[in-house]
């Protein structure tokens, strides 16, 4: 038989008199911490201290706005999205712009924004922005991949439930005078088989969701993937769809996705099945879908995603905007919202704070890191401490020899750190100097500048 171990009280455990030693390990470091010395990040500016001037469109957040004007940026923000035209007249005013779904920046739109350095989408997808025309003119584009992830869930939560009951018919019908009460094709959503299309941060969260509620989950997704919960990848499009009850959507819209959902996929559908799309508009055949609802293959559909949409509220959703507009407004088993799927009061917080965190970052330190179509770069902050130090941004043609050129250029000065990528046509390179004099500043930017490769180069003082 053993003797028992005798273990000693170390340093960290608690006393029992009040002496000032920490009491835990997290009070330990905590202690230290405070001790040491602290590292502020150097507030950065441009070389030629131009005034930022950002546009806010389609009344994003105003702790977005505040956010911004916080670090000194002049904001413009508008409640309605601008049109071409408009955005055309007016970009060139400003160093930055911040969108949500219904702007378009179009190769034109960027070719007027001469002063533009980075757009801002409010929102999930960036299918509004000519991704490829803002990298080749050196503006990267940032927005809010997971922050409404929740919200939309939710929304589908409510659909699946308001579609099983026929919530949307029966309150119709009292409103107009008429109680119909009744339990005929009304059915729990508990033990029924939801299929998600996009198993993202959405299709995840809604799986989540619908297991709680009782109901198997079953998704598709081009990539295999670790589901949560008991939810279970099928290996096609036309398994989930034949398998399942309810069937929603959660996929970006991309050449491929387009009308992904049309008449032969609602044909293998169950008959009686529901139909809900919260992605994008242009990845369901509405006329498909409104013949399938009239002839009873799909029992009922709830739409928050056009393939156009009216640009401000209040505006007309009419069939000269989409032909089929007036059919599917009159049909009793359609749920209709207007793209709500995300319009929450904290997902729209939580976007704005993260978008307008990105923009800053990069307007003030050069960081892309989270740009969708850029080299994503990022080099620790340039303390206080460090005075003479500078940080090049420099954006450039994806091609031999720009290393070398740039190279040269900072060769008489002592590079602290350096970091560079690329992405398609476009790389781009961040650098710290240090011991760099103001009289030498404008002939080292027109050097780097002045080569053949050069998009866009910034100096950070």
């Amino acid at each position: 038989m053993t003797n028992p171990i005798n273990i000693k009280v170390g340093s960290f455990a608690a006393s029992s008199s009040p002496v000032s030693t920490p009491s835990s390990i997290h009070d330990h470091f905590r202690h230290v911490r405070r001790h040491e010395h602290e590292h502020v990040p150097r507030v950065l500016h441009p070389i030629d201290n131009e005034d930022i001037r950002v546009l806010l469109l389609e009344n994003i957040s105003l702790d977005a706005v505040q956010c911004l004007r916080a670090k000194g940026f002049h904001v413009d923000h508008h409640t309605r999205a601008m049109s071409e035209d408009d955005l055309i007249q007016n970009i060139g005013n400003y160093h930055a712009i911040g969108i949500r779904s219904k702007t378009k920046i179009t190769a034109n739109v960027v070719k007027a924004a001469t002063k533009l350095l980075v757009i801002g989408c409010f929102c999930i997808g960036t299918n509004q922005v000519d991704l490829p025309a803002a990298a080749r003119a050196g503006i990267p584009v940032f927005n809010s991949p997971f922050s409404n992830s929740r919200s939309v869930a939710e929304l589908v939560m409510a659909e699946v439930v308001g579609l099983s009951r026929q919530l949307f018919e029966r309150s119709y019908e009292l409103r107009t005078g008429i109680w119909n009460k009744q339990s005929k094709g009304c059915w729990e959503v508990r033990g029924k088989t939801l299929g998600i299309v996009g198993y993202g941060h959405i299709g995840s969260q809604l799986s989540v969701l619908a297991e709680a509620f009782g109901m198997r989950v079953l998704f598709h997704d081009i990539v295999n993937i670790m589901p949560l919960g008991q939810a279970r990848q099928v290996d096609s499009l036309a398994t989930l769809l034949a398998e399942s009850d309810f069937i929603t959507l959660h996929v970006p819209e991309l050449p491929e996705t387009t009308n992904m959902i049309s008449y032969s996929e609602f044909a293998k559908m169950k008959k009686g099945a529901y139909f809900i799309n919260n992605a994008r508009g242009k990845v369901v055949d509405i006329p498909a879908l409104i013949d399938a609802l009239k002839s009873g293959q799909v029992a009922g559909a709830a739409v928050d995603v056009f393939p156009f949409e009216p640009a401000f509220n209040g505006a007309p959703f009419d069939d000269q905007l989409n032909a089929w507009a007036s059919i599917l407004r009159g049909m009793y088993n359609v749920m209709l919202t207007p793209h709500i799927g995300g319009s929450t009061e904290e997902a729209q917080r939580m976007i704005g704070d993260e978008v307008s965190q990105a923009v800053t970052r990069y307007l003030g330190y050069g960081s892309t890191f989270g740009a969708v179509n850029f080299p994503e770069v990022d080099l620790r902050a340039i303390t206080a401490e460090q005075g003479t130090h500078i940080r090049v941004c420099h954006v450039h043609k994806n091609q031999p020899g720009v290393l070398k050129q740039v190279n040269d250029a900072l060769s008489p000065y002592n590079v602290e750190k350096q970091y560079s990528d690329s992405k398609g046509e476009v790389a781009y390179l961040m650098a710290d100097i240090a011991d760099v004099s103001r009289r030498d500043l404008n002939h080292l930017r027109d050097r780097i500048s002045g080569t053949d490769a050069n998009i866009l180069t910034r100096f950070l003082i």
